[in-house]
């Protein structure tokens, strides 16, 4: 069985997987055994927490194993596997035309060019005939999904998009506690999360986009959660323009090898 490995199950990978899954391409997602995901309302990562997620009318499992990913599969559903180190890539169950590093590390120490024929990486640190055949550009601005062959994606700029403000940071090291879900609308100063005993609260009125799993341990300064100002919580179940956009590029990197294509489809 040939299919596209897709290291990484959070927003922008989970775009990439939309669609592939969409345009026919089997996909199999491997993450963390508990993944970091903030915005796990349109992150098939969600399915490792959950036995199951649907995302867009997609649906992914959690696989306990190779063969109940190949039963998932069979399904017609994404499967979903904890594992962080790759073990999963010298398995007989599979075979892997296509490997792509969604994980977004900014600083893919482990990537490795040899790991498939076609290995795509998604954003910073990914140097095409280094560590990748191609990267996709991942930063908002004209080159948003843009397939690269011959040079590196742009560097981390190491500030977020937009307002710095809606990020959310943990203000201490510890066990986050959450008060609200994903889709609230909040007030200003409305409590949002806690981590021993210091509080997490809304800089301004929005919607509460992400934020990650009650339960978790986190760092001091550790990004947690995201508020939008556009106050519209429809956004919050749905694919952003900048994950499809990163998904159209790694559709074009595949399509643009017709070895890898045929046997994809076949």
């Amino acid at each position: 069985m040939n299919l596209v490995l897709l290291r990484g199950g959070g927003d922008l990978a989970s775009g990439v997987a939309l669609r592939l899954h969409r345009a026919g391409i089997r996909v199999l997602i491997t993450e963390l055994a508990q993944p970091l995901t903030v915005r796990r309302t349109v992150s098939f990562a969600e399915a490792i927490y959950q036995g199951e997620t649907t995302l867009e009318g997609i649906a992914a499992r959690y696989a306990t194993n190779p063969e109940h990913a190949r039963q998932i599969l069979q399904a017609n559903e994404i499967p979903v596997l904890a594992d962080p180190d790759n073990h999963l890539l010298p398995n007989s169950y599979f075979h892997f035309p296509v490997l792509v590093d969604a994980r977004m590390t900014k600083h893919p120490h482990d990537a490795n060019i040899h790991a498939a024929p076609l290995v795509i990486g998604l954003g910073p640190g990914f140097v095409p005939g280094e560590n990748c055949h191609a990267a996709v550009e991942t930063n908002r601005g004209h080159n948003l999904g843009r397939v690269y062959w011959d040079a590196p994606s742009e560097p981390d700029t190491g500030l977020p998009e937009g307002d710095p403000g809606r990020v959310l940071r943990a203000p201490a090291k510890g066990v986050l506690k959450t008060f609200v879900e994903i889709g609230a609308q909040l007030k200003t100063r409305q409590l949002i999360a806690e981590v021993e005993g210091e509080l997490v609260i809304a800089p301004f009125v929005g919607v509460l986009r992400g934020l990650l799993h009650p339960g978790l341990h986190v760092t001091q300064g550790m990004k947690i959660g995201d508020i939008d100002p556009r106050n519209d919580p429809q956004y919050c179940y749905l694919v952003s323009d900048k994950a499809l956009a990163i998904g159209g590029g790694v559709l074009e990197a595949i399509l643009t090898r017709p070895e890898i294509r045929s046997c994809l489809w076949e």
